[in-house]
């Protein structure tokens, strides 16, 4: 029987930092609501549910303008979030029945693909948990309480960590339940919940460098830029199939023309 994956997408947040007055997963991007990308994603991969996390007063609004508008099948729970990010991921943990892996997306990261959510499952299963991310391009510095400069990190070490963040369900489903249990409010990642309170060792697997976090407003244009990048090197892809197409069936023509006069002569 084959193994049940279940997908998380966070769309609970506030997006103070944006300043925009709406909840920033509900911008538009490229005539679509920011969090419709990472749903959408899914929706096409070998996931079989999707639990989508949101505000209380935006569930009727997510099943009607969202999941239902754009027949994201696979959503098959909607349920309110919490105040801070650990909370949201737990109460869509507790709103899974059965699941055998479970990967936990932040709807604010809309250039999510499919090799991406193709990682994080076969990291999944083959090491039990596993983080999307990407090698730190600069130097890191540690600062003090005075902001001084008192320690940098050797940059080989350093990761960027993104999400999804993939696990077999029970290991997190545990380790969020004793995260709770303890009045801990320091995780500010999957991963970091696991770690502490499973002792299990979480896998790093290479992401995007698109696959960004829209927090401010700048994080909005750059996204819009990305997915803009995407259509132009898709059609320049295309582009590039048909005429490679072009130049095979020429070249097969010419191939058989010239057997025909060879023949005839």
């Amino acid at each position: 029987m084959r193994e049940k994956i279940v997908a998380i997408v966070l769309a609970a947040g506030e997006g103070k930092r944006m300043g925009s007055g709406i909840p920033k997963q509900y911008m538009i991007i490229k005539s679509r609501p920011m969090v419709y990308y990472s749903l959408k994603t899914f929706q096409d991969s070998d996931v079989d549910e999707i639990v989508l996390v949101t505000g209380a007063d935006e569930i009727e609004y997510c099943k009607k303008y969202i999941v239902d508008k754009y027949r994201f099948t696979k959503v098959k729970k909607i349920v309110p979030g919490g105040s801070e990010r650990y909370e949201s991921v737990h109460k869509g943990l507790q709103a899974i029945e059965d699941a055998d892996y479970v990967l936990i997306h932040d709807g604010a990261r809309p250039m999510i693909n499919q090799k991406i959510v193709f990682d994080s499952i076969k990291g999944a299963m083959k090491y039990g948990a596993c983080v999307i991310g990407v090698p730190a391009k600069d130097t890191i510095k540690i600062s003090d309480d005075d902001l001084y400069a008192k320690e940098t990190p050797p940059r080989k070490t350093l990761w960027i960590v993104q999400t999804p963040q993939s696990f077999q369900f029970q290991l997190v489903k545990r380790a969020y339940e004793k995260l709770i249990d303890s009045g801990d409010t320091s995780a500010t990642d999957d991963a970091m919940a696991v770690e502490q309170y499973s002792g299990h060792k979480v896998k790093l697997i290479m992401g995007s460098y698109d696959n960004i976090k829209v927090t401010t407003p700048e994080d909005v244009r750059i996204s819009r830029a990305f997915f803009r990048t995407r259509k132009v090197f898709k059609v320049l892809h295309d582009l590039h199939d048909r005429i490679i197409w072009f130049q095979m069936k020429l070249y097969l023509l010419n191939k058989k023309k010239h057997a025909e006069h060879t023949d005839q002569s």
